[in-house]
């Protein structure tokens, strides 16, 4: 029920309703109740229904008012429009679960002055309002616009009929035929309490002619669309029937069915797909054979069933496991690194063992990971690693990958959709158990797309990745007989839950002969054949190569050094091209400077330990070890200790602590214990550019600021890392490995280096272990006796 009161009113019987002082008020969601408009409500909120309750005893007259936001459900007084409508009961329905259906007839209009309380229900004080109406041609004209405005609409709605004509030819006056148009147009609670709100009639038309016009518009759009959507219905009707007539007539006349589906069933069924694949291909094939080629779905569904049959569901390699064989491959392929190709023979054993207890189950071992810095050969031996098992091999980069659907792949629902690169790397490898490299997972992302580190928990954990799922495919792939090795320069960013599922093998720098050994046999032959050269052209020496290495790079794989013997070949095959009479070149020490120019790096050691306070200490980086020059130095003040060189937190609270040794100690060490009343202490490391952290500087730091507070000069061939405490001890430290090879690399001989550290001296090759003495203290006391020159 949506009517007006017709006929015969007149505004003065509004008089019998004396609007008390305080009326109650009735909040409405969704609705705007207008003058003589006679409406259903439901009621079923607990201040309404008291209301009602209230009312229906003493037959007052109330105020509903309509909400600015329908999801509040107390509404405040600020959530409620500030004009509302008068209103009698007309009759009430009791509903089977305690709520109430009102029939309610509005009376006037009304400005709501103040909401006075809430409970029981709300009360304000309200204000009747005068419209103004002023009679004109113009208001007129614009009544009989509006009146055939609606007729035209009610022609075309698909909501409105005859009947709502009838009410608005019902009309008393002009505001009133303003107010039951605008009741019954669908617009928005907004629009209509705008109408409300308009007292000047005029206005009020005008504004109902301009809604009207928009709702017009909105009604001939609408009957476009549906004939534009009958008439599609009703090709795709006919292109169905037709299509459905075409079948029928082929089957008449024996005729076979897409040559396309034909051959797509055939490679499907010498796939064999497992049981869960095989159901999701008939189906896709059934909604196939079903699908017009005219239609966009026939390409995505023929896309993802050709991936289907491409897959390497049942093709697998035969493992060639011979621990022998594997080690001849390592060794060719790889010089040193003799502990990670022990390692790498025993998980080859435990595998072969495995497969020859029980050929048919799955092999489930740790996933390797290999973390070292670059060019220390991790993804070359992953490559060795798959020649030496006979298995194919396929390397994904996950460098900078942000987006979880490079893991997962993209539904089928978006437009250009892929599988992941996981099942995009098994298609290519074309078997079911490559080896499958993760190189740089330390360096995966994560942003609003999603973390792809936590897709790949899933594909690296033997407990779950036999059913990995991928987006774009909708079935399960096994993944548990591919072998996946990761590869990483720094451990620590790679995701915990991921690291957990891993084994790390870890890859230390190049010795001087180890790179000296790779270059003649590996890097030498490889880049004169690459650049067109052959042994009558070109010949490194010994002292050639070793110029290269130590003048020429500093880093703890190769990368570089293969590129500086890639420069001088580069040089020869010009020289080669151009000259008519070209000799052999043999590249020795004396002519390294000719093809690479000026020495990059020098070693100024002895110039730089002329003076005290200066100390050599040993550091681990991303890239390898490296050693630092610390230099210290006293300057009068108030004892103040200044740090520079952009240092982390860590480091500065070495320093600090080896400032409170000495100032503790000060007598001992032979200081003037009023030192640091004298003199403020300036600590810097050179390479300022480059940030520093890490505690195993701590025993470098309080050696270099003793050796200026005694003047005793720290001997120029030793180098020393290690934490300190503030009673002195010397604590252990990691990465000895790589700090003894930089220590090496620079030409030092003696090394202090904490006493709990001797356990890590197994891991120093033989040959430089014999080249260098090594001094193990518990104390500072012993540091300082080994380092420091006599004054």
């Amino acid at each position: 029920m949506n009517k007006f009161e017709p006929v015969n009113y007149d505004r003065n019987i509004l008089d019998e309703y004396k609007i008390p002082k305080e009326i109650p008020i009735m909040p409405l969601r969704n609705t705007v109740l207008f003058p003589l408009q006679i409406v259903p409500l439901y009621v079923g909120r607990v201040h309404s229904l008291r209301l009602l309750n209230d009312i229906m005893k003493e037959n007052k007259i109330f105020v509903v008012v309509a909400q600015n936001d329908t999801a509040i459900e107390n509404p405040s007084e600020d959530d409620l429009y500030k004009y509302g409508t008068l209103t009698k009961i007309v009759k009430v329905f009791q509903m089977p679960d305690s709520s109430r259906s009102v029939i309610v007839q509005g009376l006037e209009r009304v400005k709501i002055l103040k909401i006075t309380k809430q409970d029981p229900y709300y009360h304000g004080i309200v204000q009747r309002v005068q419209e103004e109406n002023v009679p004109s041609v113009e208001a007129d004209a614009l009544r009989d616009r509006i009146k055939e405005s609606f007729r035209e609409i009610v022609e075309i709605s698909d909501y409105l009929s005859k009947d709502n004509v009838t009410m608005m030819m019902n009309a008393v006056d002009d505001g009133n035929l303003a107010d039951v148009i605008i009741s019954m147009l669908n617009v928005s609670v907004e629009e209509k309490q705008h109408i409300l709100e308009q007292l000047n009639i005029g206005k009020r038309l005008s504004e109902t002619s301009v809604i009207l016009q928009q709702e017009m518009e909105k009604a001939k759009i609408g009957e476009k669309i549906m004939s534009d959507v009958k008439d599609s219905i009703n090709r795709n009707q006919r292109e169905y029937y037709l299509r459905e007539q075409m079948k029928a007539i082929r089957k008449e006349l024996g005729e076979d069915e897409d040559e396309r589906i034909i051959d797509l069933k055939d490679k499907l069924e010498k796939a064999k797909l497992p049981e869960d694949a095989g159901k999701a291909a008939e189906r896709e094939i059934e909604r196939l054979s079903r699908m017009s080629k005219q239609s966009p779905e026939y390409n995505v569904s023929l896309t993802y069933l050709e991936l289907l049959t491409e897959l390497p569901w049942s093709v697998s390699t035969d493992d060639e496991i011979d621990i022998a064989n594997a080690s001849k491959i390592l060794n060719e392929d790889h010089y040193g690194l003799d502990k990670i190709k022990l390692r790498i023979l025993e998980y080859l054993a435990v595998r072969k063992l495995k497969l020859e207890n029980d050929p048919d189950s799955a092999v489930k071992g740790p996933i390797l990971c290999f973390v070292g810095p670059p060019g220390t050969g991790k993804t070359s031996v992953a490559k060795s690693i798959a020649r030496a098992m006979g298995r194919k091999v396929h390397r994904m980069s996950l460098g900078g990958v942000r987006d979880e659907a490079e893991i997962r792949g993209h539904r089928r629902t978006y437009i250009g959709a892929l599988p992941g690169r996981i099942i995009q790397g098994i298609k290519k490898a074309g078997s079911n158990n490559p080896i499958f490299i993760l190189d740089e997972i330390d360096k995966l992302g994560a942003d609003y797309k999603g973390d792809p580190s936590s897709a790949l928990l899933e594909v690296l954990d033997p407990e779950q990745n036999y059913s990995f799922s991928d987006h774009y495919l909708e079935t399960s792939f096994d993944l548990s007989k591919v072998m996946f090795i990761a590869t990483a320069n720094w451990p620590e960013t790679i995701p915990g839950p991921l690291r957990d599922r891993m084994e790390l093998i870890e890859f230390s720098g190049y010795t001087l002969p180890e790179k000296a050994h790779i270059a003649e046999h590996f890097l030498i032959p490889k880049q004169v054949t690459e650049h067109g050269l052959s042994e009558k052209d070109i010949r490194f020496t010994q002292d050639g190569v070793s110029a290269i290495i130590q003048d020429y790079t500093r880093e703890a794989g190769v990368r570089a050094l293969e590129r500086e013997i890639a420069h001088v070949c580069r040089k020869v095959a010009k020289e080669k091209v151009e000259s008519a009479h070209f000799r052999k070149r043999t590249i020795q020490e004396k002519t390294v400077e000719t093809y690479l120019g000026k020495q990059k790096f020098f070693s100024d050691r002895a110039e730089r330990m002329k003076r005290a306070g200066i100390a050599i200490g040993l550091a681990w980086t991303q890239v390898g070890g490296d050693i630092l020059f610390i230099e210290a130095t006293k300057m009068p003040g108030e004892g103040k200790l200044q740090l520079t060189g952009q240092l982390g937190e860590v480091m500065k609270e070495s320093a600090q602590a080896a400032l409170s040794f000495i100032r503790s100690n000060a007598i001992e060490l032979g200081i003037d214990e009023r030192f640091d009343k004298q003199y403020d202490i300036h600590i810097h490391i050179p390479a300022g550019a480059v940030p520093k952290d890490g505690p195993s500087a701590g025993v470098t730091l309080l050696t270099s600021v003793v050796s200026v507070l005694t003047g005793r000069k720290v001997k120029n061939d030793l180098a020393m890392t290690g934490e300190i405490t503030l009673r002195g001890s010397v604590l252990p430290v990691g990465g000895i490995k790589e700090k003894i090879i930089a220590a090496h690399r620079a030409g030092l001989k003696t090394i202090i280096m904490p006493q709990q550290n001797n356990k890590d001296m197994d891991d120093i090759p033989l040959e430089i272990r014999n080249d260098l003495s090594f001094s193990f203290v518990r104390d500072m006391t012993e540091v300082l006796d080994i380092a420091l020159e006599e004054k």
